[in-house]
């Protein structure tokens, strides 16, 4: 831990689902496909990022945050990372905890010290765990409980780890496949009563746990792939999510959900949406 705990850090991110009031953000301004290290670049390889198009879709996203009442912190995006706009992956909040990831992707590895330069220029607390890989997209926070996804980017070791640091949240370690990345690409909680799923990506028994747990809204192959899945609840019921996934947006819809549509569709390119692309800092 940089910085002592007090009542001036301003961080607290209990679930997916409440207030968003401040959020770190990074525009894509060098966003490239260098090296298709999941499934979804494989396919836009060679068509690759249109830059000028995904920094006018970010910043849609941006001033529409900042339109609901966000505080939005904007990383300064650096050559180096050609995927930094997903900031949810080099960082996550538990609580009134914040943590710097452990990357695993080599051509990610520095975005963890990008972030905590800009953590100390905004007094931000923060702490690493000593070991292992982990990345915020295997975690998803609901309360007290905190399902991390056993993945190829987080590993058991830093699971247990994160289990010892927060003594007081139950740590479930969720398997899911492999290929789809992180666990918030198949599974998403919007309430206390919803979740978002990807049932393919996960065996039958983890599926019906998360269903004694939560009413779980089905996202089909063809909107996963189209990051269906990754939306971003900013509370009061609303959402970020993509016009291309008509399906899970009327399924929400019927939900309650007040579904905010934004065209995403170059940043995805690179295999994440609108959760992928924020890292909450503090929720009311």
């Amino acid at each position: 831990m940089t910085l002592p705990k007090d009542e001036t850090s301003q961080i607290e991110v209990s679930t997916e689902y409440g207030t968003l009031r401040r959020v770190i953000l990074c525009p894509p301004r060098y966003m490239a496909i260098e090296e298709a290290i999941n499934e979804v670049q494989k396919q836009y390889e060679d068509e690759n990022i249109n830059r000028e198009r995904a920094m006018e879709q970010y910043r849609t996203f941006r001033d529409t945050l900042q339109a609901h009442g966000a505080e939005v912190i904007e990383l300064e995006p650096s050559e180096e990372f050609p995927e930094q706009v997903f900031t949810r992956d080099i960082g996550f909040t538990v609580g009134d905890e914040l943590f710097i990831s452990r990357m695993a992707s080599e051509i990610r590895q520095g975005e963890e010290e990008a972030l905590e330069k800009l953590l100390r220029e905004k007094g931000i607390r923060y702490r690493k765990l000593n070991g292992g890989r982990i990345e915020g997209g295997d975690v998803i926070v609901d309360r007290d409980t905190v399902y991390v996804g056993v993945s190829e980017r987080t590993s058991r070791d830093a699971i247990e780890m994160l289990s010892k640091e927060l003594p007081e949240h139950e740590i479930i370690p969720v398997e899911f496949d492999g290929k789809y990345l992180h666990l918030d690409c198949v599974f998403n909680i919007l309430s206390p009563e919803t979740a978002l799923i990807f049932p393919e990506a996960l065996n039958p028994a983890t599926v019906e746990k998360l269903g004694s747990k939560y009413d779980l809204i089905n996202v089909n192959a063809d909107e996963q792939f189209t990051m269906g899945t990754n939306v971003l609840s900013i509370g009061g019921r609303k959402l970020f999510s993509l016009p291309v996934n008509p399906e899970v947006n009327g399924a929400m819809r019927e939900h309650g959900y007040e579904v905010i549509e934004i065209d995403f569709t170059e940043i995805i390119k690179s295999g994440g949406s609108f959760r992928c692309c924020s890292m909450p800092v503090e929720r009311g």
